[in-house]
């Protein structure tokens, strides 16, 4: 493993913000880590940067206790602007790359890079101020990742920038995993999650409550969702017996069901009492699972 949290607790007087967290992050894994506001995944962001110490337990990478001597080997990404409004582009990453322990010549390269991957090569001498918040979003991502870190934390990545954008990033992100980055990653896009994390740890008020390798999450939870579009009456399929929730959608109606025994039934109901042009079943949603473990929806 190269990151391992083990039983880590963080108290601030008789407040715990994290409560005997356990977490193992392979190398070269991207690793989700979910929770509402105030749910202690930016407090553990801090510990493993060293800006905090936890209470109890310990944090390890690759083998040895992660001390904030060795933080040159991590880059952060914040959730909130970390930027520096006056200067330009240019020196805003010259100065954090040097932070860093870069030379000059590094950085330079490094930098041209980056802002031609972006396609924003022209925002070099332009002030942070002058940007957009989605442009400001990337030159902080950028500074994140200018000294090729080992272990890059993502806090709401995505945040302020348009479809096309988010595209942009993602697909840098997984091309750092490919190229062994161990990545961890807090969104409150669930399909975000969904798509680039194998496993993945929700936090509820300081307490894990799910942790794992997604896919046994969702196979472990039970629950599956049924999808129907066509012409029927909804009634007669809500008091079917495991038929948990439904909801109502512009081509027909979604369902979350116990098991896939209720889909069968589900299926002969509707297939007599009307049209159907597509039924289908599929694995829960890691927000049905959110739903379901934290009670409260993630937005």
């Amino acid at each position: 493993m190269s990151l391992t949290i083990d039983g880590v607790t963080k108290k601030f007087g008789t407040f715990t913000a994290v409560n005997n967290l356990h977490v193992s992050v392979p190398k070269g894994e991207m690793f989700g880590m979910l929770g509402a506001n105030g749910a202690g995944k930016t407090t553990t962001f801090r510990m493993i940067l060293g800006l905090l110490e936890p209470t109890e337990g310990t944090i390890h990478w690759r083998e040895q206790p992660l001390t904030y001597n060795q933080t040159n080997c991590i880059g952060y990404l914040p959730e909130e602007r970390g930027l520096y409004p006056k200067l330009t582009v240019k020196d805003q990453l010259k100065y954090l790359g040097r932070l860093k322990g870069m030379k000059t010549q590094d950085i330079q390269k490094e930098m041209k890079m980056w802002l031609e991957r972006f396609e924003v090569p022209e925002y070099e001498h332009k002030r942070v101020e002058q940007l957009s918040k989605g442009n400001q979003q990337k030159i902080q991502f950028i500074a994140s990742v200018l000294h090729r870190p080992e272990l890059l934390i993502l806090d709401e990545p995505f945040s302020g920038l348009d479809p096309v954008n988010v595209e942009l990033l993602k697909k840098a992100v997984i091309d750092l995993k490919k190229e062994g980055t161990t990545i961890l990653f807090s969104s409150h896009r669930m399909e975000h999650v969904e798509e680039l994390c194998q496993h993945l740890c929700i936090l509820h008020r300081g307490s894990p409550v799910v942790e794992g390798n997604l896919k046994n999450i969702k196979r472990s939870f039970g629950k599956k969702n049924v999808i129907i579009q066509g012409e029927f009456a909804l009634e007669p399929l809500v008091d079917i017996p495991g038929v948990l929730r439904h909801q109502e959608t512009s081509a027909g109606a979604k369902f979350q069901i116990a098991n896939e025994e209720t889909a069968k039934l589900l299926f002969q109901a509707v297939a007599t009492a009307g049209f159907v042009q597509k039924f289908e079943l599929e694995e829960p949603s890691l927000h049905d699972i959110f739903v379901e473990k934290v009670g409260t929806r993630y937005e």
